[in-house]
């Protein structure tokens, strides 16, 4: 016998349907698609990064396991990379405070980022790049750009693509990282 007063079952909220990753979410409209494609690894390597560590402790984001580069030093390092190849795609040489923060990268601050607090750095060095990225003019692709003290040569695309390919290099980095950090706690 039913109850006739009982209330019916809540359903559950459908799960969304996983997107596609960013370079499969169709053409960015109006954009060369050379800059709509680097604006697709913009927002894969943002969303790598948040899916990789944004569910950890700084304890895990910071963790060392097997003796490996940490998930945290990668999130730093990808932000801090981005930041410095952005200045070399404008055209400048980096400043002194851009060295001192490149050689820091790699020591541990006395209280260590949050998750929240690095996905934030990557973030904002991503805006920085996709903002970048917008103003190129694509016949100005092939213009020349010095990298370092050795000024060795490259072209505007040549840095923007590896923008791109650094930021997925160390987001891999992070994944792995970020896996044995959680499966060691």
């Amino acid at each position: 016998m039913t109850d006739q007063n009982a209330q019916p079952s809540a359903r559950p909220e459908p799960t969304p349907a996983p997107q596609p990753e960013p370079w499969m979410r169709g053409v960015a409209e109006g954009l060369h698609p050379v800059t709509g494609h680097l604006l697709r690894a913009s927002e894969q390597i943002r969303e790598d990064v948040a899916a990789a560590i944004g569910h950890l402790s700084p304890a895990e984001i910071w963790a060392k396991p097997h003796g490996m580069t940490s998930a945290g030093f990668h999130a730093r390092h990808l932000a801090g990379a981005t930041d410095r190849l952005g200045t070399y795609l404008e055209g400048n040489q980096l400043t002194a405070e851009q060295i001192a923060v490149m050689k820091a990268e790699g020591i541990p601050s006395e209280s260590p980022e949050s998750a929240a607090d690095l996905i934030a750095l990557v973030n904002a060095a991503m805006d920085r790049y996709d903002a970048l990225v917008r103003g190129i003019d694509p016949a100005r692709f092939g213009e020349i750009r010095e990298i370092g003290r050795k000024k060795l040569q490259t072209t505007v695309i040549g840095i923007a693509t590896h923008i791109a390919e650094h930021g997925q290099r160390h987001v891999g980095g992070m994944i792995a990282a970020a896996k044995l950090a959680r499966a060691s706690a």
